[in-house]
């Protein structure tokens, strides 16, 4: 397995890290998907996961925010807050009649829990994350009746509604216009400047080379890691999508 180190005299700067991970393994029931990775997440940066179908970019994010257990190795996050996971939009069920509002709100059981009342603070927080997203005249629509790039909105604000210094986002442009993913791209280069730490999962090659830093998995492998600069090139993207 080929590995690339790759950083870039205009990025040299050391950065932070956010999260760590050392000799991480991870997967399912009979069906192993991440082995063995060694990384870093940099504090206050945009890092991009990118990978074929089944590389384990969506396993990784799940790592990270907790919802999956390593099965061997280390994680370290250097963070006080858990991490706020805005999952892919097609991964979010239409069967539960939920309101836009009602999604954002979701966003606040971290600190409150599903079955006490928000409180005026609660709800603040929840307009402020609408706004920015540019949601709140959708606030009663039902989610199942939005548009892709509606849908995207309303997760990332629930995300926002978490007030986690750490977003994690699993292909948050996928299927989008370009318009939206304009957006999107403008908004986490702003959470960034704000003093937050974004990680994504994506297969836009264009929103992974304006990212700060880049891994590159493969069959569950850590193929490379470092500035987009380096690592996204033809020959390493030929490579890391060729047949395994």
């Amino acid at each position: 397995m080929f590995k690339i180190q790759g950083s870039s005299p205009a990025s040299s700067e050391i950065r932070t890290p956010r999260v760590r991970f050392t000799e991480l393994s991870a997967g399912y029931p009979g069906r192993p998907v991440l082995r063995q990775l060694d990384a870093e997440i940099p504090a206050l940066a945009i890092t991009a996961l990118v990978g074929p179908n089944g590389s384990g970019k969506s396993t990784l994010l799940g790592v990270i925010a907790g919802v999956i257990h390593p099965t061997s190795g280390r994680l370290h996050h250097a963070g006080d807050r858990p991490p706020a996971f805005v999952p892919q939009r097609s991964a979010v069920t239409d069967a539960l009649p939920l309101t836009v509002r009602q999604t954002v709100e979701m966003g606040r059981w971290c600190d409150r829990g599903p079955w006490r009342r928000l409180t005026r603070q609660d709800h603040a927080t929840v307009d402020r994350a609408m706004e920015r997203l540019g949601i709140t005249d959708l606030a009663t629509r039902q989610l199942g009746e939005l548009s892709g790039g509606q849908r995207q909105r309303a997760l990332i604000a629930q995300g926002l509604a978490q007030e986690s210094d750490l977003l994690l986002l699993d292909e948050p442009t996928t299927g989008l216009d370009p318009e939206a993913r304009d957006r999107i791209a403008a908004l986490l280069a702003e959470l960034v400047a704000e003093g937050r730490t974004v990680v994504q999962a994506t297969h836009d090659l264009e929103a992974a080379r304006s990212a700060d830093a880049c891994l590159l998995l493969r069959d569950g492998q850590l193929a490379g890691q470092g500035h987009p600069e380096r690592l996204l090139t033809d020959s390493t993207l030929a490579q890391i999508w060729q047949p395994v």
